[in-house]
């Protein structure tokens, strides 16, 4: 027995062979001349042969094992004959070895691939992944892309995308056109088949088109790579993809798919379809490039947007608070929208800043959220696109209460994004009895609903003796007569308001006067060369 195993093979480092050196030699001219070269046969039986990257690893090389200990068949399937073709290849298992080799059986099963059915292509297809390279090195991978193309051909309907040339001289089959710009939905009929390959191999298959990367201006082929995409994405758990597989596996990819989107723009894409494929082919690590392309697509369409088309998951923001939206890709968006806005009629901008008004209020509770971030988002629109700025005080309201630390100069810093004359009545009487809103901005947004009332005289106001008091009435009078008892009730509200308001900024002068007053008295008691106290107000 001893005398049968006198050879060890080393397979990649992994897996040691004990086998007979004649057995092997008989079948494999490779074995025959490393055994030949070796000067001392005693260090070949020590130590073996090592043989590096073989097709297919330890399973590979026991199936051509047993081709050989079974005087030269083997079972050869749609399966096993990708593996079994590139081994013999490897050991140069020949004619010039052996009659009727492995080479030669492996090719004569081969020929009849353009006959296979089309689950026998993708099953061996898919068994070349393991050993791909070997397996596109000896033209394999090419041969079975040109069967499968040749499949897809014969079962459309429509000729409109040719396959690329280097495929074409392959085989008679391939040059013919592929039905894949059919209106009607016939050539989906391969995109969840074609799921379960690789994405190397899906490169490949996208190369034989003639479109990959930038070269790919057909839309079914960029509608299936979305849905490879996605289903790629689903297997993941619905997490990111790159927590799963290298990003370089897909990014290329996700690369074509967004550069065919771009292509087709709004032709055979919705707004909310192009957040749709930012939000998929943004878990690939796509390239800043196409990133841009697809962001400045989305923001001229802005205007069809939805409120969830923007609730887009945030991340880390500069003092390592988690964001619960991505503010920065909602302002970028608006900022491209801006862009195109003397193009735009001024329905589309309303309609723009009714969204980002929803929005403001949407990320108004976000506790990581900063003030500069608000305000980027409500000051990216002109005016023009706000009838009322009633939502805008809303949202304010919210992230105030949201953040209840916020010092009064930081209050006041957020309340600059409001237009007070686009303030309601309502929301000004809000604002003004309103805690969390700082006396001066309230008195401001008051005092600008007065643009069209005047002061009277000391016989039409209350406590008109006061100086820092004033009444106000409607400028005009001919309308007097035909306010309705609500309208007088809102108006002596807003005027007690304003009075309140103003009574709270009197009492602080009054208090800030004492105290000048006092400091005052103690700077000329105090001695000269004590330092200057701090000045107050």
């Amino acid at each position: 027995m001893s005398e049968m195993c006198d050879l060890q093979i080393h397979i990649n480092g992994q897996h040691t062979f004990f086998l007979s050196e004649m057995v092997l030699s008989k079948y494999s001219g490779k074995l025959r001349k490393i055994i030949k070269q070796e000067k001392r046969r005693t260090q070949i039986r020590s130590s073996g042969i090592d043989i590096d990257d073989f097709p297919g690893g330890a399973a590979a090389f026991e199936l051509v094992s047993r081709f050989c200990y079974n005087n030269g068949t083997i079972p050869i399937t749609v399966s096993n004959v990708s593996l079994l073709h590139c081994c013999a290849v490897f050991l140069g298992m020949s004619e010039k070895a052996s009659r009727s080799n492995l080479l030669q059986q492996t090719e004569k099963f081969l020929e009849g691939i353009f006959y296979w059915s089309w689950n026998d292509i993708l099953t061996s297809l898919k068994s070349s992944e393991l050993f791909f390279d070997y397996a596109d090195s000896c033209g394999l991978i090419e041969k079975l892309m040109c069967s499968l193309l040749a499949k897809i051909a014969q079962n459309s309907d429509v000729n409109s995308l040719s396959v690329s040339s280097s495929s074409s001289s392959s085989s008679p089959e391939t040059a013919r056109s592929l039905g894949l710009n059919s209106p009607r939905k016939s050539w989906a009929w391969w995109f969840q088949d074609l799921t379960i390959l690789s994405p190397r191999t899906i490169e490949q298959f996208l190369k034989q088109l003639g479109s990959f990367g930038s070269d790919n201006s057909n839309l079914v082929l960029t509608r299936f790579l979305l849905q490879y995409l996605k289903t790629a994405l689903q297997h993941s758990n619905g997490g990111s993809i790159r927590h799963h597989v290298s990003t370089a596996d897909y990014g290329g990819l996700a690369d074509t798919a967004v550069h065919g989107v771009v292509l087709m723009g709004k032709t055979a894409f919705s707004c909310r379809g192009l957040f749709s494929v930012l939000k998929l082919v943004a878990s690939f690590g796509i390239s800043r490039e196409s990133r841009g392309a697809l962001e400045r697509m989305i923001g001229g369409m802005l205007d069809q947007a939805k409120l969830d088309d923007l609730l887009v998951c945030g991340g880390a923001n500069a003092n390592g608070g988690v964001c619960v939206y991505d503010v920065n890709f909602v302002v970028r968006l608006i900022r491209l929208f801006v862009l195109h806005y003397d193009k735009m009629c001024l329905e589309k901008v309303k309609k723009v800043g009714e969204l980002i008004d929803l929005y403001l209020g949407e990320i108004g509770p976000d506790p990581a959220l900063k003030i500069s971030k608000f305000l980027a988002v409500a000051e990216s629109l002109p005016d023009s696109a706000r009838d009322s700025f009633d939502q805008v005080y809303r949202a304010i309201d919210v992230y105030l209460q949201a953040h209840p630390s916020l010092s009064l100069e930081e209050r006041s810093r957020l309340c600059r994004c409001l237009n007070y004359e686009k303030l309601s009545l309502e929301a000004c009487k809000d604002l003004a009895k309103n805690p969390r809103i700082p006396p001066r901005i309230a008195i401001q947004a008051l005092a600008s609903q007065g643009s069209n009332i005047e002061p009277v005289d000391g016989d039409g106001g209350v406590n008109s003796g006061k100086n820092h008091q004033m009444v106000l009435y409607k400028n005009d009078e001919s309308s007097h007569n035909y306010e309705t008892e609500s309208s007088v009730e809102d108006k002596e509200e807003m005027k007690v308001n304003l009075e309140r308001m103003q009574w709270r900024v009197v009492e602080l002068e009054k208090v800030c006067r004492e105290m000048k007053g006092q400091m005052a008295r103690m700077v000329k008691l105090a001695p000269q060369h004590n330092r200057p106290l701090p000045r107050l107000c």
